[in-house]
């Protein structure tokens, strides 16, 4: 892994700090500790802060501490006054409505916001979500003859619908509006002829945050229907409540945790503690998600949100909806435990997906050699494919397609890499597909089977003309350098601050250098590796600790040089020079010493390298050796081991520095 430092601009960080000390929240609580550090750990948060585009202390203010009032006003998105003025005329005259969702988190969490929303205002809502194998994403026509055929004459899309044309020319021959939501880009004709159209990527839409997931939009509405329908007091208890859902959603899509997305993520997961709501109260359970605190977007990512996808790529999504809308306890547990089940026969088709591709790799010097890697099977799940694309990007470093072949018909999934827009390439290649849609990053797609060899050559060659080979080297980006002594709890909490971590706000990664290992590696269940290091022998973080030491502590003898407390520390009595410190002296550092460890001060650290135990083997690491590594900083929480401890992200051996070589030679003549 290569490892980028971020470049400093230190005039401008510095002057950033300086201007974070205008903000009183900062100084609240843990943060308000150790004044010693307080300079340091400034300057760090401005350059982390400088890195996300916060450059001054007003944008610095809404970055750390989100709020209610950061959100903006739903009417500024293109659609959404019309959209707001049927639905409050459907519930006057107490219209049937049908919304029409998406199966994945994204589309299930934004038909639970919308249904929600419009039974608050007084009205009554019916949904749809397709079945991901017999129907297939996005509108289909027989599902709105139906519709109308049973007297439904509103239908809202969410999270979908922005490229579905012909189902809105279905709509109106058929006297039915559609209303639709979504957040996918549109094609190149524009969007369908619709009653409204609420998707802030269309053309002409002047909405000042253009990355919502399709929950997000729905959200929007249901929050510009909510404030012409509810009284004052009710709407933030109200928008509060819906942001678990947003939240969820918000993380699941791997939108950019930045803006507004910010918003919904940082007080969404707040709210999650205190889920009161059934199903979602019986799905933090099964998925083992603490609500002694917030959880983090990581537990969303990895433990909340599979379990919700499960529903729509193993079976029915309309499983997530009634579990949100259960009220009976015993019931909600039984629809969670469900969920759960179909999580881990996914999990398992995943794998068995996995060793197939592989293997065709593996098997295929082209393949090997993919700029952008095509791979096919006949029979793979299709409700597995997306996130086996995700785990091939992972493995290869390279945008990935991976497709479902089904007799003639062909269904696929693609993930793709940082510097690689991949509805582009898709777009390139059009005329291969039956239908496509999607993002930079993700897309999905069906086409005729006979047509895959031809999209491989035609991706491979696009990709060439966009992409070098070091595009597939995996980097890894360091925000900057510290020593184990800036490592403190009061950095840890300013570093909280900048959480939820996820795309378009990564978590802070760190290097160390040449720090020594202080005991053999352990390997943790045959998988992972668990490291004791401390910092290298030199003077960094001296220099603080002598800040500590009362003038009391040094000897008052004009001709010796003053001693700090680690000097007195570190003097044995033997030594010519410990004669001449007092006990008292040697005895007030040792309790200097004693707090400085406990509270601010440590040169050795816990680090734990999850699934690198095959890497440790390859690369063995002895008990004294020297290591650079990269990090994330991190809390155990167990009562009796707890403290900081750090994440390991790569590790190399530490090249000799020179001016470690008179030391060590004058210890040997010592």
């Amino acid at each position: 892994m290569r490892w980028e430092l971020a470049a400093e601009d230190p005039v401008r960080a510095q002057a950033l700090a300086a201007s974070l000390h205008d903000l009183p929240a900062l100084f609240s609580g843990p943060l308000a500790l150790h004044s010693k550090r307080q300079g340091s750990h400034l300057h760090t948060l401005a350059r982390l802060l400088i890195r996300r585009g916060v450059t001054d202390a007003d944008s610095a203010s809404r970055f750390l501490f989100p709020c209610i009032p950061h959100l903006h006003a739903p009417e500024q998105m293109t659609g959404v006054r019309p959209a707001i003025d049927r639905l409050e005329a459907a519930i006057e005259r107490k219209e049937p409505m049908l919304i029409y969702g998406d199966y994945d988190v994204d589309g299930t969490m934004a038909v639970i916001i919308l249904k929600t929303a419009i039974e608050l205002c007084g009205g009554a809502a019916d949904f749809h979500v397709p079945h991901r194998i017999r129907e297939g994403y996005d509108l289909r026509d027989d599902v709105i003859e139906r519709a109308a055929a049973a007297g439904i004459r509103l239908i809202i899309s969410v999270d979908m619908g922005i490229r579905a044309f012909a189902p809105a020319e279905t709509a109106q021959r058929l006297g039915v509006d559609l209303i639709v939501t979504d957040h996918h880009l549109p094609g190149p004709d524009g969007v369908p002829k619709a009653l409204a159209v609420v998707n802030p990527n269309q053309a002409g839409c002047e909405y000042p945050y253009k990355q919502l997931c399709g929950a997000g939009v729905a959200f929007k509405v249901a929050q510009g229907l909510m404030q012409r329908r509810l009284d004052a007091k009710d709407q933030e208890r109200m928008l509060r409540s819906f942001m678990k859902v947003v939240a969820i959603a918000t993380i699941a899509d791997a939108v950019p945790l930045t803006g507004e997305n910010r918003v919904f993520a940082r007080l969404g997961l707040e709210e999650l503690r205190k889920a009161v709501n059934p199903g979602l109260k019986a799905l933090l359970e099964v998925a083992q998600v603490s609500t002694k605190r917030p959880p983090s977007s990581t537990e969303v990512a990895f433990r909340i949100a599979p379990r919700i996808n499960a529903a729509g790529r193993m079976d029915v999504a309309r499983d997530v909806i009634d579990l949100f809308s259960e009220k009976d306890v015993a019931r909600a547990r039984a629809l969670a435990s469900k969920l759960d089940r179909l999580n881990a026969e996914r999990q398992e088709e995943e794998r068995r997906i996995l060793r197939a591709v592989d293997d065709r790799i593996s098997g295929d010097p082209a393949l090997c050699e993919a700029y952008c890697i095509v791979v096919d099977g006949e029979g793979w799940h299709r409700g597995v494919i997306g996130i086996a694309a995700t785990r091939v990007v992972e493995r290869y470093h390279r945008p990935a397609l991976v497709i479902s072949r089904d007799g003639e018909e062909a269904f696929g999934s693609g993930r793709s890499i940082r510097p690689f827009h991949l509805l582009e390439a898709v777009e390139s290649s059009h005329n291969l597909f039956t239908r496509y849609g999607g993002h930079s990053h993700a897309c999905g797609f069906s086409l005729p089977s006979a047509n895959v060899p031809q999209l491989r050559a035609e991706l491979d060659a696009f990709a060439r003309t966009r992409l070098t080979a070091g595009d597939f080297d995996p980097v890894l980006d360091v925000e900057a350098e510290l020593n184990f002594d800036e490592i403190t709890p009061a950095l840890f909490q300013m570093l909280r601050l900048l959480e939820p971590y996820g795309t378009g706000n990564h978590e802070p990664a760190f290097a160390a250098r040449a720090v020594q290992l202080i005991a053999p590696p352990k390997i943790l269940k045959d998988k992972h590796i668990k490291l004791k290091l401390k910092a290298r022998a030199d003077t960094s973080g001296l220099e603080f600790l002598s800040a500590l030491v009362p003038s009391a502590l040094i000897p008052e003898d004009p001709g010796k040089e003053e001693l700090s407390a680690v000097a007195i520390l570190t003097t044995p009595r033997c030594y010519p020079d410990g004669a001449g410190i007092p006990r008292s002296a040697k005895a007030q550092a040792e309790g200097i010493q004693l707090r400085t460890d406990n509270r601010e001060l440590r040169t050795s650290f816990d680090a734990l390298g999850w699934r690198m135990a095959e890497r440790l083997q390859q690369s063995p690491l002895l008990a004294g050796d020297a290591i650079d590594i990269a990090f994330t900083i991190g809390h155990n929480d167990h009562p009796d081991f707890g403290g900081l401890e750090l994440t390991l992200r790569d590790f190399a051996q530490a090249k000799r520095r020179e001016a470690q070589e008179p030391a060590a030679e004058s210890a040997k003549a010592g």
